[in-house]
């Protein structure tokens, strides 16, 4: 986890004046002067950011005179890691009562279901069990047909009409004056 790192007003530079350096500031940020005026009373400008994000800060204050000072922000999770386990625990032990409970009902109409089929079911042959074994497989002709031979005349044809079409494009860009009519 990086630490994040807020500008605060640390003092003005010799020969600058307060109500300058306010205006400098809030013309170079684009801010409203109450904005920055509360800069001066050491109200936060800046969002906490990472380090090099907040010298960059520094830099802008400096170059209307302004020094600043860089304050660690300490970015501490609100919530223990045991709180945030027993959450969690609690968020899959809620999830599994569900599933649970789903599961139940699920199976609940299956047999309302199964009540519901006819009570007499068909009990297959046993003769009819074994007549696959018994049949031949027929494996005497051949596995593979013939393929038809077919005309290439329309893929030829669309692969003329795809060359024809590119040529177009390719003139389209490479001479842009000579499809002009189209324009209008």
């Amino acid at each position: 986890m990086t630490e994040n790192f807020r500008v605060m007003y640390a003092g003005l530079a010799q020969d600058i004046e307060r109500s300058n350096a306010i205006k400098q500031l809030a013309v170079k940020l684009k801010a409203p002067e109450s904005k920055v005026a509360a800069f001066f009373e050491n109200n936060p400008l800046f969002a906490p950011c990472e380090k090099e994000k907040a010298l960059k800060q520094a830099k802008l204050l400096a170059s209307v005179g302004i020094k600043s000072k860089l304050q660690p922000i300490n970015n501490a999770p609100a919530v223990s890691s045991s709180d945030a386990t027993s959450q969690r625990d609690e968020r899959i032990f809620n999830a599994l009562d569900y599933i649970t409970s789903s599961l139940i009902r699920i199976e609940e109409k299956l047999d309302d279901l199964e009540q519901r089929l006819p009570a007499t079911t068909q009990q297959p042959d046993p003769d009819e069990g074994d007549e696959w074994q018994t049949d031949d497989l027929l494996l005497d002709e051949e596995l593979t047909t013939p393929i038809k031979k077919r005309s290439n005349m329309l893929l030829y044809s669309l692969i003329a009409m795809v060359v024809v079409l590119l040529l177009v494009l390719g003139l389209s860009f490479a001479f842009p004056d000579l499809f002009s009519f189209m324009d209008n």
